[in-house]
C-alpha cells in the first residue's frame, strides 16, 4: 500500500511540472557541475533516491498508533503542498531567469525541503527506521548537490544571485 504514497508525489513532481512544458521538466532535472567530494554526494543522492522510492513502494502504511499515523500524514501532506507551490513558482520562471517568486522568496531550495518533508512523512507512515536513515543520507547528500547548484547559480546570475543569497535562506 506504500506505493499509493508515490502517486501524488510523482503526480506533483512530474505531472504538475509537465503541465508547464517539457522545458520546465528538463530545467528541474538539471544537475549543476560537481567537483571533488560532490561526486560522492551525487551518487549517494541518486542511490538513496532509488532506494527510498523502492522502499516506499514495497512498504505497508501503518495506521497504529493513530498519533504516529496522523503526524506522518500531516508531514507528508505538508510536503506535497510545499512541492506543488515550489513547482508552480519554478515553472512560472522563464528559462534563463532566477526563481525568486512564491516559496523562492522564503527558501532558495523549497523543492529539496519538500522532498525531505514528503520522505520523512513516508518514513513515519510506514514506521521504518531504515527508511528514516535513507532519508537522512538523502538529505545530507542533497546538501552537497545544493552547494554545487548555488555555485553554478553564482556563475550564471552573478551579483543578482549573491544578493539573493544574502536575503533568502538556503532552506527555511
Amino acid at each position: 500500500m506504500g506505493f499509493l504514497l508515490l502517486l501524488p508525489f510523482f503526480g506533483v513532481r512530474f505531472g504538475l511540472l509537465g503541465r508547464y512544458g517539457r522545458e520546465s521538466v528538463l530545467r528541474a532535472a538539471h544537475f549543476a557541475p560537481i567537483q571533488g567530494g560532490e561526486r560522492v554526494a551525487y551518487w549517494l543522492y541518486q542511490l538513496t533516491s532509488v532506494a527510498i522510492i523502492v522502499y516506499i513502494g514495497v512498504s505497508q502504511i501503518q495506521t497504529r498508533p493513530a498519533w504516529l499515523f496522523a503526524g506522518g500524514l500531516a508531514v507528508y501532506i505538508a510536503g506535497l503542498a510545499l512541492l506543488a507551490a515550489a513547482v508552480v513558482a519554478f515553472a512560472a520562471t522563464p528559462p534563463g531567469k532566477m526563481s525568486v517568486k512564491g516559496l523562492y522568496r522564503l527558501s532558495r531550495n523549497p523543492m529539496y525541503v519538500a522532498y525531505l518533508a514528503i520522505f520523512a512523512g513516508c518514513a513515519l507512515l510506514v514506521q521504518s527506521w531504515l527508511l528514516a536513515a535513507l532519508v537522512a543520507v538523502f538529505q545530507v547528500s542533497a546538501h552537497w548537490i545544493i552547494r554545487a547548484e548555488e555555485r553554478w547559480c553564482q556563475r550564471q546570475f552573478g551579483d543578482d544571485y549573491r544578493r539573493y543569497m544574502q536575503r533568502v535562506r538556503r532552506y527555511f
